[in-house]
């Protein structure tokens, strides 16, 4: 893909920005780089490897999912604040 004005020009009407005139050039060479990396990337030869490649034997560690009951840290933390009820902190209103 050849990235040229008119691709910048979509580039900055997508992104809601606008590019200077005087950087249009080099942000245009950089553009070309960067895709011409990714291109580079294209050739790899992927075919054999897994879609969910991971470099731990044996795939992520998993630890089981547990339900804890520590009601006295809520407790803790609102006797803190200056107003609570229900568990909850009381706060001024910032609407009107």
């Amino acid at each position: 893909m050849q990235i040229d004005i008119s691709v910048l020009e979509k580039l900055e009407k997508l992104s809601a920005l606008k590019v200077d005139e005087s950087k249009r050039d080099e942000i245009i060479n950089q553009l070309s780089d960067i895709v011409a990396y990714v291109e580079n990337l294209n050739e790899l030869n992927t075919d054999g490897l897994d879609a969910s490649f991971s470099t731990l034997s044996g795939g992520t560690p998993m630890r089981n999912d547990e339900i804890k009951d520590k009601s006295e840290i809520s407790k803790e933390i609102l006797s803190h604040a200056p107003q609570s009820e229900d568990d909850f902190f009381i706060v001024p209103a910032i609407l009107e």
